[in-house]
């Protein structure tokens, strides 16, 4: 038989197997275009949500899969090599085919479905034309299993690992500065004793960039039945419940990433490092990188990386290579990312967290049991606590090295606490459960690298000492509109302005816009002034720090905290003059500023003041605000636009009937043509949580259409 005939064949056969499968697949979308996915297995559900993710969005799993395989610059050109270089540092395509064959069987039987359910989309959609991904392979699956943004490994920065591997270190002059928008999340559980009803409530509020995941449910005849958010491409739920269990992850301040500083001696001509009494030769690996070239044809380049025994090598610091190192188990941390939504209560979650495969989330906990928690990541490598891993470490030092991993008995954690709560807003974990829940004498320092928030401070305000929460309040608190960030500094303000002297022009030119924030109660709102004047002064203080010398270690709130009167005047004058060139005058609305805008289905938008977009009250976690809107002006515009921030949103309750509210910003689908596109925008903006269709009579009560994949 001829090859053509044989893959003719073979391909006929294929299809066929997909379209049985797609018979065991429902899929039932309810009048705000969720995809309720039900398959007589697991493994079929699994088909069916990944299918319904690339009706939805084909091209961000696309995108996701091109960032995780480090071939973005196969679709972008050679500008994205550098990121492609850094991910295959550790992605090698032949060790995840080594790594899917060994895998258990009923992990390859949902890979092999995830691959089917996108191969599947794209046999039925001829009018797709992928970038690069014409065929998704079960492999694939182990590219990308944590599930949050970027992840560890993007802790490499760049600009240095080029200049590594380029030898020209002047590539690291072009530093920008520019405020950085605080991402990660909030996750707040609650425990009956602290609730109206006597259950147990979670609240689940990534902050992502926008559209970053899909809303959806997954059930099965097997006992599969999680509804959340995934993101776009994998097959698990990153944040949600099933209808026992709910579990938010929030970016930990953990420090679970290391640097070393390697010593190279180089031995009968072969380079190694020492390490003790010990010479270690290094080892090479040569990688090979395609990109789209100037003319559109494909080119390559080839990268011979060096690896010590700490990890790759990825720049230079006062003449020494730092080796990088960081969790890479594929293989577990997909086990763990997908079994977790299974479990039906803490011993179950607990049991899963076992492989220690979760190297960058804390996590909130809720069950129908009652139970809550606040858990660490389970990733940590025990070290010694004299050194300071926020900076590279001696690698010549043995006693730097990783001494296995922390057991979960001790890490940092708060179970069924006193208090009736537990919560994370990306701060330290010491006040999870209430101001020294956790002990933090009892830990080693790496434990937590960062240190409190206003968000954290924000939260322990409106959880103490509450025993009446019911759902909407919960929802209401996680839209709570106070600005811890400016409670802080506008008295400090009118402080410095009272102490000028009479005759100080200053005095007078500020007298008004001073009177403004004194009179404020430091709380959002769309028709408010006094958000936009305290948002654009705290802008140019922010400028004036990230310009100026900064107190190493300290954070952005600290240093705000530690200005002098001088400085808070002059950014206060500052932001006056702006916002009199901008809009003609200092006194304008927030809402009128702070927009909402979903132009086209593009990964990267381009804001228009001229287009359609919509006012949102909330503001940046930047200030304290718990609902976050990251929002900033791009070229061309006078009004802000958000790019990140409250995603997706849910409060679940879970009674002897779960119950549960959500809403996605925007809406579902990346179809500019579809009613889904930005249906869900005024409720994202109001705070007006839609309730979510969880058991088969309430998804059938709301079906909108029921289909088979490929129909």
């Amino acid at each position: 038989m001829a090859p053509d005939q044989a893959r003719a064949i073979g391909d006929k056969v294929e299809k066929a197997a997909w379209t049985a499968r797609a018979a065991r697949v429902t899929i039932t979308r309810d009048e705000w275009g969720v995809a309720h996915v039900h398959g007589k297995t697991d493994a079929d559900a699994v088909f069916g949500m990944i299918y319904v993710q690339a009706e939805d969005d084909f091209p961000r799993i696309e995108a996701n899969y091109l960032t995780a395989l480090g071939r973005t610059a196969e679709a972008e050109g050679e500008k994205a090599i550098w990121a492609d270089l850094r991910q295959r540092l550790y992605v090698d395509p032949d060790q995840l085919q080594r790594d899917y064959d060994a895998s258990p069987q009923w992990l390859r039987d949902l890979m092999d479905a995830w691959a089917d359910g996108l191969n599947h989309y794209l046999a039925t959609h001829p009018d797709v034309r992928p970038r690069v991904l014409t065929r998704f392979e079960p492999w694939m699956a182990l590219s990308f299993t944590e599930g949050s943004i970027g992840g560890d490994i993007e802790r490499i920065d760049l600009k240095a690992l080029e200049a590594l591997y380029t030898g020209k270190p002047e590539i690291l002059l072009a530093a920008d500065r520019h405020l950085i928008e605080p991402t990660g999340s909030n996750g707040i559980a609650i425990a009956p004793k602290n609730t109206k009803d006597g259950h147990a409530l979670l609240l689940i509020n990534p902050h992502t960039s926008f559209f970053f995941r899909s809303e959806l449910q997954m059930t099965s005849d097997a006992g599969l039945n999680a509804y959340g958010a995934a993101t776009w491409g994998q097959f698990f739920l990153y944040q949600g419940f099933n209808d026992h269990a709910g579990w938010m992850h929030t970016s930990s301040t953990v420090d679970a990433v290391d640097e070393y500083a390697e010593t190279i001696e180089t031995r009968n001509g072969v380079k190694g490092i020492r390490y003790g009494t010990e010479w270690r030769p290094l080892t090479s690996r040569q990688i090979t990188l395609a990109y789209k070239g100037a003319d559109g044809r494909q080119a390559r380049r080839v990268f011979g990386v060096l690896y010590s025994s700490h990890g790759p090598l990825v720049r230079m610091e006062m003449g020494k290579p730092i080796a990088f190192r960081m969790m890479w188990k594929p293989v577990p941390a997909l086990q763990q990312s997908y079994l977790r939504t299974k479990t039906r209560d803490y011993a179950g979650f607990l049991k899963v967290a076992g492989l220690q495969a979760n190297s960058s989330n804390d996590t909130l906990f809720a069950d129908d049991k009652g139970e809550i928690a606040y858990l660490h990541p389970q990733f940590v490598p025990v070290r010694d606590d004299r050194f300071d891993y926020r900076r590279p470490v001696d690698g010549s030092d043995p006693a730097t090295d990783w001494k296995g991993l922390t057991p979960l008995s001790k890490l940092p954690r708060a179970v069924n606490p006193p208090s009736g709560w537990a919560m994370n807003t990306n701060n330290e974990p010491w006040g999870a459960a209430g101001p020294g829940s956790i002990r933090k004498a009892d830990f080693p320092r790496y434990m937590d690298m960062v240190g409190e928030n206003p968000r954290g401070e924000h939260a322990t305000k409106l959880l103490t000492g509450r025993h009446d929460f019911d759902a909407p309040g919960l929802i209401a608190a996680a839209y709570d509109s106070w600005l811890p960030t400016f409670a802080t500094n506008v008295p400090l303000l009118t402080a410095a302005w009272d102490r000028l002297a009479p005759g100080d022009t200053a005095k007078a030119r500020l007298a008004d816009p001073v009177a403004l924030l004194r009179d404020w109660d430091d709380r959002w709102g769309a028709a408010s002034e006094a958000t936009t004047l305290a948002v654009y002064w705290g802008t140019q203080m922010c400028t004036a720090i990230l310009d100026g010398p900064c107190s190493a270690g300290k954070s952005p709130w600290a240093r705000m905290d530690a200005l002098d009167d001088p400085a808070r005047l002059a950014a206060l004058d500052r932001a006056v003059a702006e916002l009199t060139g901008l809009f003609g005058g200092w006194r304008v609305k927030w809402g009128d500023i702070n927009r909402f805008q979903r132009n086209d289905g593009a990964i990267v938008q381009t804001f228009d003041d001229a287009k359609p977009s919509s006012p949102v009250p909330f503001a940046s976690a930047l200030w304290g605000s718990l609902a976050s809107f990251g929002a900033k002006p791009y070229p061309g515009t006078k009004k802000w636009y958000g790019t990140s921030g409250n995603s997706f949103v849910a409060v679940v309750e879970f009674g002897p009937r779960l119950r549960a509210w959500a809403v996605s910003a925007g809406g579902e689908s990346g179809d500019p043509a579809s009613p889904h596109f930005t249906d869900q925008v005024s409720r994202y903006a109001g705070g007006a949580l839609r309730p979510v269709h969880f058991y088969p009579a309430d998804i059938a009560a709301h079906a909108a259409r029921t289909y088979h994949p490929g129909e």
